[in-house]
């Protein structure tokens, strides 16, 4: 499903329920080896996803240990993203020759809990969600900001190795294509010769789940690097 809001550069794969056995390489499983099991399912479902998204690539199998933040640290040359929720996960890899960086979320297609919303929305987005937030068929706005918030988090903090809050970038849906916009309130990264300030991202609601994805082209005509003040990283979750 995930791969509806991609384009053909990124190969993804996605699994429902439990990961396949043996879904962990032997240097990835001391990272959950005290984790309860609910952690250990998700952990190894995102990490199965990884590796037959980069087989789709021709990549061979390697570990995905996690970086300082816990992001996931991809083989050079490539660039992805992981998520997961109850009964899903999944992982999108492209090439870093064709993607800059990629973000992706998926979460219950649920209203978010009482007072998640104000602590993660701006007042004007909030403000800017659609009025049919649970019509027929729902579409729980509130989580689908939540979701896209992640996406952009996911892709921001590759290029620039500097955390991006929830308050730091502006969302606004376009509810009848399937498309939203990010605009950074925060000093944004040099790509080729201008300045990046935004994102843009595409969600659906598919099988019980919202989905969101930011997919960043690799700049075209000139060399690619972080704001200055930023660090490297290569990849991230929250």
């Amino acid at each position: 499903m995930i791969d509806e809001l991609l384009p053909e550069s990124v190969a993804a794969a996605e699994v429902f329920g439990e990961p396949p056995a043996a879904a962990l390489l032997p240097e990835e499983e001391p990272l959950v080896s005290r984790a309860v099991d609910k952690r250990v399912r998700e952990f190894a479902a995102g990490r199965w996803c990884a590796r037959k998204a980069m087989a789709g690539l021709g990549a061979p199998p390697v570990p995905i240990l996690p970086g300082p933040r816990g992001e996931p640290r991809w083989p050079s040359g490539l660039v992805g993203a992981i998520t997961h929720c109850e009964g899903y996960a999944a992982a999108v890899v492209a090439r870093s020759t064709e993607v800059l960086a990629l973000g992706v979320d998926a979460e219950p297609a649920k209203p978010l809990p009482d007072g998640v919303l104000d602590a993660v929305a701006l007042p004007g987005e909030r403000a800017g969600l659609p009025r049919n937030r649970y019509g027929a068929p729902p579409l729980p706005w509130d989580r689908l900001l939540f979701s896209a918030k992640e996406s952009v988090y996911k892709a921001w903090f590759p290029m620039t190795g500097r955390p991006l809050e929830f308050e730091d970038a502006f969302l606004s849906f376009a509810p009848d294509d399937g498309s939203f916009t990010a605009r950074l309130l925060v000093p944004g990264w040099q790509l080729g010769d201008s300045v990046r300030t935004g994102f843009q991202g595409r969600w659906a609601v598919r099988a019980g789940l919202v989905m969101t994805a930011v997919v960043v082209p690799a700049a075209q005509g000139g060399r690619t690097s972080p704001a200055p003040g930023a660090g490297a990283a290569t990849g991230a979750a929250r």
